[in-house]
């Protein structure tokens, strides 16, 4: 039997209908291209956010960001990822009303 480890970090890529029209197969694309030691990118079910997609959620902080393009994940990998300083002007203000963390 293998026993899996868990990463200690996840990124949730929507890949539901509504986000999969707005691009979220590229972002999901884009964070999988840029792999962090320690983090799992996986593409998910609906995360309940429909029309404010592409959505991605990092767990387990539970940092949401919305409408993420391809060429903006770079900055979530740079900054939050690596750097641990949420990139406050793609929050997701619903859940993110103030734009620091």
């Amino acid at each position: 039997m293998v026993v899996r480890e868990e990463s200690a970090r996840r990124v949730l890529v929507c890949q539901n209908s509504s986000c999969r029209k707005k691009g979220g197969a590229g972002v999901l694309a884009a964070f999988q291209a840029d792999p962090v030691a320690g983090v799992e990118v996986v593409g998910s079910n609906c995360l309940g956010q429909c029309g404010n997609g592409p959505m991605v959620l990092i767990v387990p902080e539970e940092v949401w960001y919305s409408r993420v393009y391809p060429d903006e994940v770079p900055a979530v990998v740079k900054r939050h990822l690596l750097g641990g300083q949420p990139v406050a002007a793609m929050l997701y203000r619903r859940f993110h009303p103030h734009s620091s963390l």
